[in-house]
């Protein structure tokens, strides 16, 4: 069943808590593998194509239930259109991008001090180790919690996802907290403006921002002469390499490599809510994170930034030739029940990395274990081939034993239009 919909401002469901979920008897359903393959949104350089897989069996089964079903599984709540945020001011914000370059240098100098320390970002508290990266948090906190998915350089999303939580008049606090699903840049766009606003948020008060590193991000680095990526699109590093002489872009884009190195892959909440950019580790880790129960593991923390949804199928077999394999829900079921057998509930999850057309997608197939896809994007980006080119940005609120609220930012197509004026093929650096 999926969420109705409803405008903002009619009620507030900051903080909200479902109903704990009813018991239900254990069921188990096997099936083959399904050869249905959808093309990923971006490739890793160099990667070859994802191996075959054996026909899919689907005639006369029943829709395939969680490995280790305990309790009917989290509601999904209303979907919330917000249409009453002050366009104008984020037209103001937005279209003065040159006014946050103007800060940079006070920007990088905060972030840089903030960095050489031992930062206490958002739920950095919980970690095990000065380096675990898969954070199994103890307690969420009370004040409202937002998620917000990728970005790839659209600074009026940002602005407007920001504006959302902590102004509007119904939904918004100043004590709201934002969780980003990470790739902030590439894919043209303002990646710099982006990057610069996230570091001033942090460093305005790093116990409410939590940065989950996504594979655009984990992808840049720096040779010690230039900066390079291995991702496709890579633009924003070609950004950097294009301003070198300019030594305050340069330290931004060092800073940005530093702040991803120890970012968290992936965030276990005490409801069973998993937070991650991608996905988690795939089904031929699952006998190892089993007896050993490293989260940290190269290959868990690879999948838990790269690994893509598939839709439909049921099962997806686990492709190493590349870091963007896919998985499908009995997959994610079994998943489930390899992480409560050690001490970690997961029972839903939130994600970025696919650019779904209505930037959100809930997955029926998912229905047992439910699966939110959710990107903050306001326009159809170059390597996306259908769709309208204004989209409507999502972000999403936690809400305690279900799955994250959906918020609709409904940015006039106007406004979209001229900040971004075309569907434009070279990159766009903020000066435009």
């Amino acid at each position: 069943m999926l969420p109705i919909h409803t405008t903002a401002g009619s009620t507030s469901h900051n903080c909200l808590e479902a109903a704990e979920p009813e018991a239900k008897s254990e069921r188990t359903t096997q099936v083959e593998q399904e050869s249905v393959c959808v093309p990923p949104a971006d490739d890793e350089l160099g990667a070859p194509s994802v191996i075959d897989e054996p026909p899919a069996v689907t005639a006369g089964l029943e829709p395939a239930e969680s490995l280790d079903a305990v309790g009917s599984p989290p509601p999904l709540l209303p979907v919330v259109e917000v249409e009453d945020l002050d366009w104008p001011a984020l037209r103001q914000m937005t279209t003065k991008a040159g006014d946050i370059r103007g800060r940079i240098n006070n920007t990088v100098c905060r972030m840089g001090t903030l960095l050489g320390g031992a930062p206490k970002m958002l739920f950095d508290e919980y970690r095990s180790s000065p380096t675990d990266k898969a954070i199994l948090v103890a307690d969420v906190g009370e004040a409202p919690l937002w998620v917000v998915g990728d970005l790839h350089g659209d600074l009026l999303a940002l602005e407007a996802a920001v504006t959302l939580a902590r102004n509007h008049p119904h939904y918004g606090t100043e004590h709201a907290r934002l969780i980003f699903l990470g790739d902030l840049f590439d894919d043209e766009g303002f990646g710099l403006e982006v990057l610069l606003r996230i570091f001033e948020l942090i460093v305005a008060d790093p116990a409410k921002i939590c940065i989950i590193a996504g594979n655009h991000d984990e992808a840049l680095a720096h040779d010690g002469s230039w900066f390079t990526s291995s991702v496709s699109p890579s633009d924003f590093s070609e950004f950097l390499n294009r301003h070198s002489d300019d030594g305050r872009i340069t330290q931004a884009g060092k800073l940005a490599i530093r702040l991803f190195s120890n970012a968290p892959r992936a965030l276990f909440f005490p409801d069973g809510l998993l937070v991650s950019h991608g996905g988690f580790p795939l089904a031929d880790l699952h006998a190892n994170l089993a007896e050993t129960a490293d989260w940290n593991s190269p290959s868990c923390l690879s999948d838990f930034v790269w690994a893509r949804a598939h839709p439909t199928a049921r099962k997806k077999l686990p492709n190493r030739f590349t870091r963007g394999g896919q998985f499908g829900h009995e997959d994610f079921a079994a998943f489930c029940s390899v992480a409560s057998s050690l001490g970690r509930l997961v029972s839903h999850m939130v994600r970025g990395h696919d650019h779904v057309e209505e930037r959100y997608m809930f997955y029926p197939a998912y229905h047992a274990h439910p699966i939110l896809t959710t990107v903050a994007l306001s326009r159809r980006l170059s390597r996306e081939i259908t769709g309208t080119y204004e989209r409507v940005p999502t972000i999403a609120l936690y809400t305690k034993n279900a799955v994250p609220q959906v918020f609709r930012l409904k940015i006039p197509a106007e406004l979209v239009r001229e900040i971004f004026p075309t569907s434009i093929e070279t990159p766009i650096d903020g000066s435009q």
